[in-house]
Order: C-alpha cells, then structure tokens, then sequence
C-alpha cells in the first residue's frame, strides 16, 4: 500500500452500544471500497473486524480493530470498537486516535444511554462526531423519532444531511438535503431517482434549515445568503467540515449496513466533511522539558504514540500506534520517552482485521502496526530527538476485583508470565498481590471483562485459573493500655535462651500506624537487643490479634526485663518481645476494624432515589451530592469495602447501566457491633 499525505487520510473510529451494527458497518465499507471480495457475517463469524476466537463466540465485538480502505482517493483507516462497557478502554484509545468518531444508533431501538456517554467522552477529548442511523430495514424504524432523541441530547448542533425513503421493509433510498436529489438503492448500487412527491415538502423544508445553518458559520456566505444569492453545494460543504472539525456540528447520516444502502454516501461524506489529521489541533508534546506543539508534518523529526497493544499467536508483540509528525520508516530507531530506551521498527505494517500487510512507510497523521518492541506500553510516545511525552491516554479506571489462583502446579508457574502479558495487552486491567488477604486480585471494567481475560489466558498462553471472591483486609487495634511480661527461657545442653521483656501498649488514634518506646533504664536490657524486642512486637501485631487480623494503631513500649550474660541473645528477646505482646493484647479490649472507601457514584437524577437507598443498606455514609456538567447526580460518600466488593455489577443492574462510580480506599473505622467479621485467610 502506498504512503498517503496527511490531507488525503480519515482516522476513524466506529462507535455504539453493543448490537448498533458497528462491526457490520465496517464489513460494508470494506466491501463497496473493494477492500473485502464478499460481505462477512457477525452470525456466521466470518467479518474482517471480529477476528479474536472470543468474539466469533459471543457474536460481539471485545476489541478494537483496524481495518484499511481506500475511497476517491484517501486513506480511510478504520478503528472498529466493541460496545460493551466492559470493554470501553478499548473504545477509549481509538477515540483517542481517531479524527472522527461516527456513532452508529440503531432505527429500530433508538437512542441509549452507552452512546450517550460515549458521545460525552469524545466531547470531552475534543473529537468531532458524526452519526450514521443503521438499520432502517428493521421492523419498527424509525428515523425521526431517532432524530429528535439525538436533537434532545446533543443539542442543536445535529444537523441530518439525509433522510431515508420508505420504511422498514419498504426502505430502498435516501434524500440527500444538501444536493435536493434522490439515491435509489434497488438495483443494489446508488442511482439518481426522483424524490417522492409525499416526501417533497418535508425535504425542502429540512433543506433550508440545513443551509441556513450551514451559512451562520461563515460571515461572507451569510452575507450573500441574505442578499438572495444560492452557495454552492462544495462551499456548503467547506463550512459543514470546518465545523464537523470544531466539533460545533454534528452531521447525521442515514442506511443500513447489511442491505447495504447508503454506505457509499457514508464514505462519501467522512472524505469529503471528515477532518483529517491537518484540520486537527496541534498536540502538545514535551521534548526535552519544553512544551511544543507538534502538527503532523511528514517532513518533522518522527513522533509517534502507541494507542494499542495485542498479542498475536504468531506475529508476537503488537504495537498499534499512529503518527503524530515525521515519516516512519521500516528499520526507524525511536527512542520510548517513557523508558529511555532505544525501539527498533523492524517491519511496519497496516492490518486488515487479524490479517496484516505490510508496507514501507506511513507519514504523519497515518495510522500502523510495528511488531516486537521490547518495553513498549500503551500510551508511550517513541521520537527520533530523543525522549518525548505526548497526552497521556485517559483510560477508565478498574471497578470489579477478582481473586485468581493457578488450577495445577503447571499454571502456576505460567500464571505470573501470562498475567504480565494480558496486562500489556489492556491498560485498563490492574493486577496486585494483597499480603494481607494472601490473594492475587486481577481488576477490570465488569464481569464480561474479566471472563474475557481468563478466556484468553487459557487460549494463548495455556493458563487456567480459578476465581473467588476479594477478600476484605480486616485489621485490629486496641482501646485501653495493657502490659505484660514476656519470658523466653530454653534449656536443652550447652548455652540455652533466656530473655525477659516487660512490654506496656497504648491506642494511638485512627491512621496513626505503629510507634515503638524504649524505656528501659539500668541497662537492664542491652541495647543490642532493643531491637529484638521490638521486631518480636512487629511480627506478633504482622500475625493478628484476638481476632486474628494484623494490629495497627498503637505505641509498644518496653520498660523493664532481664537479661543473662551466656544465654541472652536476639533470638530469646525476640521471643519475649512478642510473648508480651500477645499477653498485653488479651487485656488490652482489642476491636476489628474495617477499611472504608471514599466513593463517588455519577448517576441520572432518576436513579438517584434508587441508589441512595441502596447506599444506605450497604452502612454508607453519605457527604453529599453535586449536579456536573451533564446534569447528572454525584453523590460522595464514605463507604465500608466489605459492602463494594460486587457493587460494580450491582449499581449496574440498579440503573440500567447507567451508573458508574470511583472507589478509593480511605480510612480504617471500626466494625460496629453485631456485624459479622469473617474469619482471616489462613497464616
């Protein structure tokens, strides 16, 4: 494939709730591009885009993919994106690429929610968007109650730039309001027909809103506007993208992906009133630590950012990235500015969903596939002047932890590598091991997600895990002082042990961690052994207290003991330390104490009742709540982990998906009476 310049090239990305047609889309584009000989099937399993084994399965898209074609001269490169929540990091990094987000909403179900909040996303990157109304072959489309959902939620900006001819079954062509012309779809192919004389009055009337508010944008074609004088469709359409660039308009668009109708126009529009990389803002990107505005020149110094990152069976590491000046060529050096580390581009290449063809170079605003980079991550920006940082990628954060363990001896010793791969894979998943709860928590985006990655570690890397639920990390702390003795004295031939330590402990308040005294006068106890004692207390308060959970919270001081000249040693006073410890402790009136989240919940004011309620039935605190920028509710509130471990999937279920929430851990705060503390993880 030929090296295409910046002004000749279309990123975009193919956006919507699961079952909009996205993946279908992409295939019939393919296919009237004369990239694809047939049109694949998402039933049959056989579409460019739903390549991964997983999504032949499910019938859903769990990943972005790629796919490349040429339309009246451009470069089209597009970036198919997987509709569940679950998998929106995914749709992230490719909005994040892409020049154009195109939304497809399908006629039959209208408007939802998961394109709401999508569309709220990429307006906040700032990417300009353009909807296509899919499926108007269905039974029981209808395009303008669509519209007028779109309208209500988005805004006058929406601008429809066509409108379908017949209905359901009946639906074979569009009227083009920019042109006052028909497109007749019977033969197969688009064909000028003549616009139906019941739809004449409807379509002129759209007409001339559309052009009047096309002009609005324009001072001097205002002008002649009012003064009587008609623009031209091309000079309609020069304004139209400059304010689909300026995210300001909207345009909607309209067929059906499987028939396919009007899926040429759709192509139509995205080279013709779609930005390209040119007509984009110029990304800041620090070099050297100075800030510098980068354009996608093809003849700058190379910088480009990694968006993706896969691994392939057998093309290894794959690194998605797209250029954001400079030429990339095979066998470039760049330099990771996260790393430092030199990354050769050993071959480039473009990807027709999991078929790659390769190519020589990509010049800036283009977007490829480099393989086997060795330290690079998803979001790093590689530079031919040295270390560089471009806009980190905003990826949402992890909600729903599992515990996962290696089924057999065999998988544990292939868990830790595989996990570290999928992790590479998704920026979005967090893997930690929890000392206290001695639990490997794998975090992702919902129950799909994370069955998502179980499924691809038993299929690439031949690992099988079990799960169980987090476990809570309970802790103890004391509320009155106590103090004991400890005596450590063994004898069993030659030099024996022997160590007194007199240990007084005290609360100390809430998050005050642990403070160790030495009171100890006369040299009672060597100094050398101090230290014992308090590593004894240390280890005792590490295995729990009554309850059996670590302590935290206290002072320990010791303030007396007795020492033996031959049979003192650190070991004996170890001992000591934590055998008054544990003594002390049994009078000391311990209590479990429970970790607390500082929780934001981000739902419509509908649900608001809902989850309200349910906050309180999980012990919640609640601080308040706040309308943001979208008028939705925030509600703040405090809120013990023991009560969040399934609140993901359950605020879900509770608002129709359209909840979402942060957790971030706070504060410890004591368990109150009558609730049930389970037993701790085993030592």
């Amino acid at each position: 494939m030929k090296a295409f310049t910046p002004d000749r090239i279309r990123n975009v990305a193919l956006v919507g709730p699961p079952g909009s047609g996205k993946t279908s889309l992409a295939e019939a584009m393919l296919y009237r591009a004369g990239a694809v000989k047939r049109v694949g099937s998402v039933e049959d399993g056989t579409t460019v885009c739903d390549h991964e084994p997983e999504e032949k399965a499910s019938g859903h898209s769990l990943t972005t993919a790629l796919a490349v074609l040429e339309w009246q001269g451009h470069k089209i490169n597009l970036l198919d994106t997987p509709g569940t929540f679950d998998f929106a990091g995914e749709a992230v990094g490719a909005v994040f690429a892409a020049d154009l987000a195109v939304f497809v909403v399908d006629a039959s179900s209208g408007l939802d929610h998961a394109t709401v909040v999508l569309w709220r996303q990429a307006a906040e990157h700032g990417t300009p968007r353009l909807v296509f109304v899919n499926k108007l072959d269905r039974e029981h489309a209808n395009f303008e109650s669509v519209l007028a959902e779109l309208q209500d939620a988005f805004g006058s900006g929406v601008a429809p730039l066509e409108i379908p001819i017949g209905e359901a079954e009946a639906f074979h062509g569009i009227a083009d309001l920019l042109t006052d012309k028909a497109w007749i779809y019977d033969s197969g192919h688009a064909e000028l027909g003549e616009i139906p004389e019941e739809m004449e009055a409807r379509e002129a009337q759209i007409h001339e809103s559309l052009v009047e508010n096309i002009v609005v944008a324009d001072d001097d074609l205002l002008e002649r506007y009012l003064g009587g004088d008609v623009p031209s469709v091309e000079e309609l359409e020069k304004v139209l993208g400059k304010g689909v660039a300026s995210g300001t308009v909207f345009p909607v668009v309209c067929g059906s992906a499987t028939i396919p109708i009007a899926v040429d126009r759709l192509c139509n529009y995205i080279v013709e009133v779609g930005p390209s990389p040119q007509d984009r803002p110029a990304v800041p990107v620090t070099i050297g630590g100075l800030s510098v505005d980068v354009t996608p020149d093809p003849d700058a110094d190379t910088l480009v950012q990694v968006f993706k990152t896969s691994v392939d069976p057998y093309l290894g590491h794959m690194s998605y990235f797209r250029v954001l000046a400079g030429t990339v060529t095979k066998d470039a050096t760049l330099v990771n500015g996260r790393t430092g580390d030199t990354e050769r581009f050993r071959g480039i290449m473009t990807v027709q969903g999991g078929d790659s063809v390769g190519v020589t170079a990509l010049q800036a605003g283009d977007i490829g596939v480099v393989t086997k980079l060795h330290a690079t991550l998803t979001g790093d920006t590689l530079s031919s002047v040295g270390r560089a940082s471009a806009p980190t990628i905003e990826f949402p954060p992890a909600v729903l932890s599992w515990a996962v363990s290696p089924r057999s001896r065999n998988d544990e010793d292939k868990m830790a590598e595989a996990l570290h791969r999928i992790l590479e894979e998704d920026p979005v998943l967090e893997m930690r091991r929890d000392d206290e709860t001695r639990q490997t928590l794998l975090s992702g985006l919902g129950e799909t997600h994370l069955r998502s990655v179980i499924s691809r570690m038993e299929r690439k890397f031949g690992v099988h895990v079990d799960t169980e639920d987090v476990r809570v990390a309970y802790r103890e702390t004391i509320q009155v002082a106590a103090q004991a003795d400890g005596r450590y004295k063994k004898q069993s031939g030659g030099h024996g042990q022997f160590g007194v330590a007199s240990v007084r402990i005290e609360p100390l308040g809430s998050g005050a961690g642990f403070e160790f005294v030495n009171e100890v006068t006369g040299g009672v106890i060597p100094r050398q052994y101090i230290t014992a004692v308090e590593a004894g207390v240390v280890e005792a308060m590490a295995q729990g207290g009554s309850s059996g959970y670590p302590v935290v919270d206290l002072l320990a001081a010791v303030y007396d003991g007795k020492a033996h000249s031959v049979d003192s040693s650190e070991m004996s006073f170890k001992m000591a330390g934590k055998l008054a410890f544990q003594e002390a402790m049994a009078k000391a009136r311990s209590v479990v104490l429970e970790p607390v989240a500082a929780v934001e919940v981000t739902v419509p004011g509908e649900c608001l009742g809902d989850v309200m309620g349910d906050l309180s039935s999980r012990r919640a605190t609640v601080q308040g709540s706040e309308i943001d920028r979208w008028g939705d509710q925030v509600v703040s509130a405090q809120v013990p982990e023991a009560e969040m471990v399934r609140y993901a999937i359950d605020l879900r279920a509770l608002t129709g998906g359209r909840g979402r929430f942060t957790a971030v851990h706070d504060h410890y705060a004591r368990v109150p009476p009558g609730t049930k503390v389970p037993e701790p993880p085993e030592r």
